[in-house]
Parts: structure tokens; C-alpha cells; sequence
């Protein structure tokens, strides 16, 4: 599958009831060692960060840490499609060794990608990437 059939199936913004189909979908991305285009798997972040669960965090930040290419191409934005402030909390609840290192990674990037930090702008700054109306 590629970008532009996941967006026809799902849309950029998917209904809650597709995230368990999403998440399954960008865990076998992650486990694709042979995947060279990161598109598809930047798209699929972009949509569990649409749905905005909090527990997403952290499988978008598998992705993110996949390679270095996935680590510059999926934006840290994407991390926090709860809001930063409950992905934060999250994360310091959370005591898994990947919580702590995304939470140093999140509070390290605040001061310059977080000023003023909006989901709907991120959506809509993608929806326009997408050409989606």
C-alpha cells in the first residue's frame, strides 16, 4: 500500500474507529526494514496524530526513531497529537525507557517547536501538503 491509497481508505483525518487498523498498519511499516520511501509512514503518523490519542506517542515516536531518515522526516510536532502539555504527562507517567527518552527529546525541542503549537495549523499546513480540500 502507499500514501495515496491509505488516504483514500482512510482520509488525512480517519474516524477513531480506524486507529487499531492504522496503528497495525504503521507497526508493520516500522518492522519493514526493506521500505526506502518514508512517506507512507510519515502519513500514517500523521493520521493516528488526527485522532489525537495520547497512547499514540509513542509508536509515532517508533516510527520517528526507525532510522535516520524517519528520525528528520517525521516531524516532532506529530508526537503530540493530544496537545503537548497531556503528551507530556503522559510520558511522565509512563514508565517505560522509551517514555523517558521521548519526554527529553519533547522538552529539548519545546523552546523552538512547540512556540505557539497548534494541531488544527499542523492538520491544516498538511491537508495543503496532501492537496486535500
Amino acid at each position: 500500500m502507499n500514501e495515496e491509497e491509505i488516504l483514500e481508505l482512510y482520509g488525512l483525518d480517519p474516524d477513531t474507529r480506524h486507529r487499531e487498523q492504522i496503528r497495525e498498519l504503521l507497526q508493520q511499516e516500522i518492522e519493514n526494514q526493506e521500505a526506502v520511501d518514508h512517506e507512507y509512514l510519515k502519513t500514517l503518523c500523521i493520521m493516528l496524530f488526527c485522532i489525537g490519542n495520547v497512547e499514540d506517542t509513542g509508536l509515532i515516536w517508533q516510527a520517528k526513531r526507525k532510522n535516520q531518515d524517519t528520525g528528520s522526516y517525521i516531524n516532532v510536532q506529530l508526537l503530540c497529537g493530544a496537545g503537548y502539555e497531556k503528551t507530556v504527562t503522559y510520558l511522565e507517567q509512563n514508565l517505560e525507557d522509551s517514555a523517558g527518552e521521548q519526554l527529553n527529546y519533547l522538552r529539548q525541542c519545546e523552546p523552538y517547536d512547540f512556540v505557539d503549537f497548534s494541531k488544527e495549523e499542523w492538520v491544516s499546513t498538511y491537508k495543503k501538503y496532501y492537496e486535500i480540500p
